[in-house]
């Protein structure tokens, strides 16, 4: 059974990778001129991983392993743009780290 620490680590860096796949449809979209089917694999995957990680990260503040601020950033503002949920964890793993050298 993974620690909540490791199930952390592994939200946060599934995190960024959603945002790669975000700012890969963003340019795509915008800037290479919509090709497909590229513009569409890296939609669809961009929604499958909001959803996932919405999913995850609610259940993870569920089971305290995220903050409900970091989960509602992931759920509701993820949709947008999941840069807000990768600063979250940003913010939350250095809040984390400071509260340990306490």
């Amino acid at each position: 059974m993974r620690s909540p620490a490791d199930i952390f680590l592994a939200l946060k860096w599934t995190s960024f990778a959603h945002s790669c796949v975000y700012t890969a449809l963003l340019l795509c979209a915008f800037a290479a001129g919509k090709p497909e089917p590229a513009t569409f694999v890296l939609g669809l995957t961009h929604g499958l991983l909001w959803i996932f990680m919405s999913l995850a990260c609610l259940a993870g503040a569920r089971a305290r392993i995220v903050s409900f601020r970091l989960a509602v950033a992931v759920a509701v503002l993820g949709g947008l743009g999941p840069f807000f949920g990768s600063y979250e964890f940003i913010r939350e793993s250095r809040e984390r780290v400071a509260l340990a050298q306490r």
